[in-house]
């Protein structure tokens, strides 16, 4: 596994993080039949919530990792949706903080909750400030933990549904890898007509088969920065695999993520001689345009950094401008959209994170074993919500 063995993975306490990234195929295959075995009584659920009022707000929810599920696919969801629903990503730990803010009360309201293990404090009482503000108010719990808080909470609600993912994706490890991507398959697979293209599973096998050569080569260089940049949803993505290089090397390496645009506008800074910078390029040709743009623009910094240009397939231009050019599919047929890409790139980042984690000498399964940061959230105190 990642051309390490698991006596050597278990001696670094890294055997379920590794495990959980390795067996994504595997597990998405699992949640697509599943899906497809539900997809008649979810769609009739959401349908019919559509049907009983005029406008409609759906928020994607959770908090860190799970947040970041809503901010890469609401770009996607708004673009395929009839006008009269209206997706926002908005984190529990906002809402909780803010929930005036964020939380409208003549708005039918389906509130998504993402979760690992449905325990998390914000989670618990976002939900609560919603049934308590919302006049009207709907629940969709997407989890990998049935005896969480939030799937027992809907057991019996006709304005609830909850959908659990195949067990293997209630990830072990720190980190969250298998929950991330099940999650994110699940919510587009629910706010869509669009059936998950099963190739991508396919490429996910090669692309986990292939990417320790790459890493092997990349982990030489000793960089102690990286920086994630996007465009659109692959935006949103990077903040998600800036944060898994954050976690896995607790925090000797300092990750940051921007858009492809956004990053000349001050966060360019923050490159050294000790960077990388890495670049998920968009399969859209017009959107590829602006990433081809900032990809030649820090290709030319002579500051002795590196560029890493992820794509989705062989691409003679990216690779003469990149140091490391990882294509993620066998380039056969072109993907029908960026949504694939992120299942992809995200593999790639889980992999890069822990290979840098175990060079550090840091253990991933635990990063922080002093219970700085810890696996569910907490110290986190809920106030009564008396307005």
């Amino acid at each position: 596994m990642f051309n390490m063995t698991s006596d050597e993975l278990r001696k670094n306490n890294a055997i379920n993080t590794a495990s959980e990234i390795y067996q994504q195929p595997a597990v998405w295959k699992e949640l697509v039949s599943t899906l497809s075995a539900q997809r008649k009584e979810l769609n009739d659920f959401i349908r019919s919530i559509y049907e009983k009022h005029e406008r409609v707000r759906v928020i994607l929810s959770g908090a860190g990792t799970s947040a970041f599920i809503g901010d890469t696919l609401v770009p996607v969801l708004r673009r395929e949706n009839n006008a009269n629903v209206q997706f926002d990503a908005v984190p529990t730990t906002d809402i909780v903080s803010n929930p005036e803010e964020y939380l409208q009360k003549d708005v039918p309201t389906i509130m998504v909750s993402f979760a690992r293990s449905g325990n998390s404090p914000e989670s618990v009482a976002t939900v609560a400030l919603g049934e308590r503000i919302v006049d009207h108010f709907y629940q969709v719990v997407i989890t990998c933990n049935k005896d969480g808080q939030l799937a027992k909470d809907t057991k019996n609600d006709k304005n609830s549904v909850t959908i659990l993912m195949p067990d293997k994706a209630h990830d072990k490890g720190f980190a969250m890898t298998s929950s991330f991507t099940c999650m994110l398959i699940t919510a587009y697979t629910l706010f869509t007509s669009n059936d998950f293209d099963k190739s991508t599973i396919a490429d996910a096998e090669k692309l986990i088969e292939s990417l320790p050569d790459s890493l092997n080569k990349i982990i030489k260089f000793d960089f102690d920065r990286i920086i994630y940049l996007g465009s659109g949803m692959l935006s949103q993505l990077s903040h998600e695999a800036a944060l898994k290089m954050l976690e896995l090397t607790a925090g000797k390496v300092v990750a940051v993520h921007e858009s492809s645009l956004g990053f000349r506008h001050g966060p360019k800074s923050i490159l050294n001689d000790k960077s990388i910078a890495v670049v998920f390029m968009s399969q859209d040709p017009y959107t590829r345009k602006y990433d081809l743009d900032i990809l030649r623009e820090i290709a030319e910094i002579d500051s002795g950094m590196k560029v890493i240009a992820l794509t989705e397939k062989e691409d003679a231009e990216v690779t003469a401008l990149a140091d490391w050019t990882i294509p993620v599919t066998g380039g056969n047929e072109n993907l029908g959209g960026d949504f694939n890409l992120t299942l992809l790139y995200t593999i790639f980042a889980q992999t890069l994170a822990l290979n840098k984690s175990l060079q550090l000498g840091i253990t991933p399964d635990n990063p922080s074993p002093d219970g700085s940061v810890n696996r569910v959230v907490q110290g986190v105190t809920i106030y009564d919500y008396n307005k």
